[in-house]
């Protein structure tokens, strides 16, 4: 037996804390566990590259009115590479708007160096409308 920690149960472990960190608004504590050349990837959007771009985006996401949450439904990890395949949830005031999302996470020295979302955008939009819907009819 060795001391060394087991690699994929660590790179879960820190994808798993940054998205706790993310639904705590805990904006500098999901920094700590990024890369300083991250680069964040959502579907058809334009890339983010490095901390500093990365961390202007989620601290202007940072407010009373927004907010975040996801469902892990799944997560895997080899070596490095963690696979997650979730619900997330984005809050502005009444309305939660839900979408699938399928994330690819590439860790580098223990922080996250590639984050890489793919999600529909006719996911978004139906999640919208209910989420809509849900927060007029108060269901």
């Amino acid at each position: 037996m060795t001391d060394e920690p087991d690699m994929p149960e660590t790179a879960v472990t820190v994808v798993r804390e940054f998205f706790r960190a993310l639904e705590l608004s805990a904006i500098d504590e999901a920094l700590e566990l990024l890369h300083p050349e991250i680069v964040w990837k959502n579907a058809s959007l334009p890339s983010v590259r490095g901390k500093k771009r990365v961390a202007g985006l989620l601290r202007g996401l940072d407010r009373p009115k927004l907010g975040f949450s996801a469902d892990m439904h799944h997560i895997a990890a080899d070596g490095d590479i963690v696979l997650t395949d979730r619900t997330d949830y984005l809050h502005v005031g009444p309305v939660r708007i839900g979408f699938w999302v399928s994330g690819t996470f590439e860790l580098r020295d223990g922080r996250i160096v590639l984050w890489d979302d793919h999600f529909s955008k006719g996911n978004v939009l139906r999640g919208t409308v209910v989420g809509v819907v849900k927060a007029i009819t108060g269901r």
